[in-house]
């Protein structure tokens, strides 16, 4: 259910998922509240947005002074069947027209090196942006010479000279997008599944306190609503209907389970759960003991609103644990799964396979390999799977 808008999306040839603008801001805004320099001084590329629709380019450029940008730069990837026709950034003006020769649709890069109120009505918007980028004064507006992908040796080049990425990469090279920031030691802020916490390429970067969750984990319910395009939208992906300030349709999916990726500082990072003990979760909560795994060496634990405060050992959370985890608060241990599991959470072997060998006497269908197990307990004597866990310990428990 998670990616079911994302899935229909990629079999209809439809992966023109857009971040609302209101997003962006709120998820920035954030960051900035904890430090008002995050982006001072900084040069800040947007490697997967078309220019002429992404907001990401919006908000960075129309915020370009505020934040204190020393440069923005922005490519796209040159497939887009709706390419340079939804931001409308040379508005209805008719005499700012692309240069000739240049492709309606092409892989583009824009450099912004300042803004200012280029016409002189006495305001800052994007009409002075595109009078500039008209006649390449000051900012840069040129077709790539490659198709744009994010690992091209040309946007590669561009990585290399950013120092902030902020934007929403493809779900299905999420892997490798992580990966190739953390080679090149980039900050980043950018978009991914929930799921993408548990792959071997993200899971280690988030146990070493390399990468966290963003700031406005759990809004909408751990949901991101997304514009479609009027021109290719899906009415079976379709929740809501907008019109924007140009008087065209806006059509808007949510979809389930998204999360920001970020290794840059925020005041939530800080901010400790507040919980009760053991006893008083058993008491107020649950009203039975914490079930123990009998493949680990830990408790379980399915909600994170009962993590008792006082426990001293290992405990098993779900991996939305991590909306709310504090580095300051709880150490990260392992991953029941893709073999991430350390020296400091036990397990016996030979319960191990006597455990498992239950699990499937009992009917169980989950995939499992010698190794890589999943954290597994008795309940009224037939074995059982936790979903994916994580497993953390307190800094320091509290009495």
């Amino acid at each position: 259910m998670a990616n079911r808008n994302l899935t229909s999306a990629k079999k209809a040839k439809n992966d023109e998922f857009y971040t609302q603008f209101s997003d962006i801001q709120k998820e920035i805004e954030a960051y900035l509240e904890y430090n008002p320099n995050t982006f001072r001084d900084k040069v800040v590329y947007c490697n997967c947005d078309d220019p002429f629709e992404s907001n990401f380019f919006r908000y960075f450029v129309l915020n370009f002074k505020r934040l204190g940008l020393k440069k923005l730069i922005t490519t796209s990837y040159k497939p887009s069947p709706v390419a340079n026709t939804q931001l409308e950034l040379f508005g209805d003006d008719k005499s700012l027209k692309p240069l000739k020769g240049r492709p309606k649709v092409t892989a583009n890069k824009f450099i912004i090196n300042e803004v200012g109120d280029v016409n002189g009505d006495g305001s800052f918007t994007l009409q002075d942006i595109a009078e500039q980028l008209k006649t390449n004064k000051n900012n840069e507006w040129t077709p790539l010479d490659s198709d744009g992908d994010f690992r091209s040796a040309e946007c590669i080049e561009l990585l290399k000279s950013s120092d902030i990425v902020v934007t929403n990469p493809p779900f299905s090279l999420f892997r490798e997008y992580i990966t190739q920031l953390s080679k090149f030691n980039k900050q980043f802020l950018i978009i991914g599944n929930l799921n993408a916490i548990t792959y071997k390429e993200v899971f280690p970067l988030m146990k070493m306190n390399k990468v966290w969750l963003g700031n406005n984990a759990r809004v909408n319910g751990g949901a991101m609503f997304y514009e479609i395009p009027e021109a290719i939208a899906n009415l079976d992906q379709v929740r809501e209907i907008k019109t924007n300030e140009h008087g065209k349709k806006v059509y808007i999916t949510r979809v389930q389970g998204v999360r920001w990726f970020t290794n840059l500082d925020h005041g939530r990072l800080h901010q400790p759960i507040p919980l009760m003990t053991e006893a008083d979760v058993i008491k107020f909560s649950t009203h039975i003991p914490f079930l123990r795994y009998d493949n680990y060496d830990a408790i379980e634990i399915p909600l994170v609103k009962n993590i008792p405060k006082d426990h001293v050992g290992v405990m098993g959370v779900p991996i939305s644990f991590l909306d709310k985890y504090s580095p300051e608060q709880f150490e990260i241990l392992g991953t029941s799964d893709n073999g991430l599991v350390d020296d400091k959470v036990k397990k016996t072997p030979g319960l191990t396979k006597i455990f498992v060998d239950d699990y499937y006497k009992a009917g169980g269908t989950g995939a499992y390999k010698e190794g890589n197990p999943t954290a597994g307990y008795y309940e009224d004597n037939v074995a059982k799977m936790a979903y994916k866990r994580i497993f953390i310990k307190h800094r320091k428990a509290v009495a």
